[in-house]
């Protein structure tokens, strides 16, 4: 039986419509069992949008059986994978992980279950990445490894997913005392040691930089494939975390591909092709936003230090609660004009 499929939607019923149509097209789809986590609004903006998607997901769909958990509350991408993918894989035992912006090739479920099976006992091999960067040259075999858990179309184990550790803070420590923050920046040409620092101090609340270093920690494998099972179709400003870009199109595999074992080792031109991906694509305009964060967190310490400052000053002037309730009157209007 196909691995079971967990699809985590929100509020873009094109998109949501776009990734399952592509998926009901795979030759296992109307075998597999798929498992839909819709989240909850943010806001009451997006209550009516949410409404609308499903409705959309509760028509009939081509596939074994169709199971959709609906969160009454917001719990943000994050919080809804990782509590989703760990239900699934705690009752299935391996799970194969979509959101509502991956288009997949209609070979997408058979590499993915393909590689499932063959990997299954594999202690050294945690993640299959659906999502292959595009390179320009090179003799890349059909499938290889890397230290690097793409998350655009994935697949796990159970014994893979225990070892995810969402605690940023210990992930970090522990990337230093096994001097290893160089290679998690793949030879500093990706901001993976900023990206989770920022996930510590909520400038980000990304899971899928704690799964990398959750697998670099563990030293455990990725297998890739030489075409991208999937396509990314969501950096169009659409979503919450993914700006307008057409960067990360790849062309969609059109032809079964063949998916044998083989040796565990990191592919050393795959891992270029991936340093010159990551540092032309990311590195440079993640470290631009994130001096513009510090920059701002900089502002913010500094104002609730100013204004912790005169509300203990109104408190030792003020007489009376109708003084003191005009002094923070006062006190307000100017904490807004300086954020401005």
């Amino acid at each position: 039986m196909p691995a079971p499929i967990a699809l985590f939607v929100y509020n873009r019923l094109a998109h949501t419509k776009r990734t399952i149509e592509a998926l009901e097209k795979n030759e296992l789809a109307e075998k597999s069992e798929l498992f839909i986590f819709s989240d909850g609004p943010r806001d009451e903006k997006d209550e009516e949008k949410i409404i609308k998607v499903r409705e959309y997901l509760k028509e009939k769909k081509a596939f074994k059986s169709t199971y959709i958990f609906e969160q009454e509350k917001n719990l943000g991408l994050a919080k809804s994978i990782i509590k989703g993918v760990s239900e699934i894989v705690n009752s299935f035992g391996e799970i194969i992980v979509l959101e509502d912006d991956i288009l997949t090739s209609p070979f997408f479920l058979f590499h993915m279950n393909r590689a499932l099976d063959l990997y299954k006992d594999e202690e050294k091999v945690i993640n299959i990445s659906g999502y292959t960067f595009s390179y320009e040259s090179g003799s890349l075999p059909d499938t290889f490894f890397l230290f690097f858990p793409a998350v655009w179309g994935w697949a796990t184990w159970k014994r893979g997913w225990n070892l995810f550790d969402e605690d940023g803070e210990r992930l970090i420590k522990q990337l230093e005392e096994k001097n290893l923050i160089k290679r998690f920046n793949f030879n500093n040409s990706f901001a993976g040691s900023i990206m989770l620092k920022n996930q510590v101090k909520g400038f980000n609340d990304s899971w899928g930089i704690r799964w990398f270093a959750s697998s670099l920690l563990s030293e455990k494998y990725t297998l890739m494939f030489k075409e991208s099972l999937v396509n990314n179709i969501g950096h169009d400003k659409s979503g919450i975390h993914c700006a307008e870009s057409a960067v990360h199109d790849v062309k969609l595999l059109d032809k079964k591909l063949e998916v044998k074992k083989i040796q565990l080792v990191e592919n050393e031109e795959a891992l270029l092709h991936c340093e010159k991906y990551l540092r032309d694509v990311f590195f440079e305009d993640y470290n631009k936003l994130h001096d513009i964060c510090e920059e701002r967190l900089e502002l913010i310490n500094e104002l609730n230090k100013v204004a912790q400052e005169r509300l203990e000053l109104i408190n030792s002037l003020a007489k009376t609660a109708e003084e003191r309730q005009h002094l923070i009157e006062i006190l307000d209007k100017e904490v807004k004009r300086l954020k401005q």
